[in-house]
């Protein structure tokens, strides 16, 4: 855009002015769709909550991984006769467990009892981590009466 004349060197053929217009357009194209993407908050909202989520998930994971590494180590460190205390009580609680359900389910109404066997088959699903639990507590138990002594 200067005053001064072009030289025929300088000059652009017809064919080099559309390159230039077409060159012009796409950078124009991508600048609108960068400002609109700016723009477009629900879409900058969608992709903030997946990348959230994905944090969340591995997050998630990465303490369960860490949950299951010190439940075996609880279990690793746990004395024997503790070890065999939990099952033993194990096994009277699921006895207490199945005397009680077989006398609720006498006395109790229809349909109450499609409930408690869902109740008990998710705590069956769950056995290793009650019973963990059940070991840690006897074993806290099992401490604090030796100290006593």
């Amino acid at each position: 855009m200067s005053d001064k004349p072009q030289s025929h060197e300088e000059a652009l053929t017809p064919e080099e002015l559309r390159e230039n217009a077409e060159a012009t357009r796409e950078q124009l194209g991508q600048t609108v769709e960068a400002l609109a993407g700016k723009a477009d908050v629900k879409a900058q909202v969608h992709q903030k909550t997946t990348e959230a989520k994905a944090q969340v998930q591995q997050k998630a994971a990465h303490t369960k991984d860490k949950a299951s590494e010190a439940l075996r180590v609880a279990q690793d460190k746990l004395p024997d006769p503790v070890a065999e205390k939990a099952a033993q009580a194990k096994e009277q609680i699921v006895q207490a467990a199945a005397v009680v359900a077989g006398k609720f389910q006498e006395r109790a109404p229809e349909g109450l009892g499609d409930t408690a066997g869902q109740v008990t088959r998710a705590a069956r699903r769950r056995r290793g981590p009650l019973l963990a639990v059940a070991a840690v507590a006897l074993w806290v138990l099992v401490k604090k009466r030796r100290g006593k002594g």
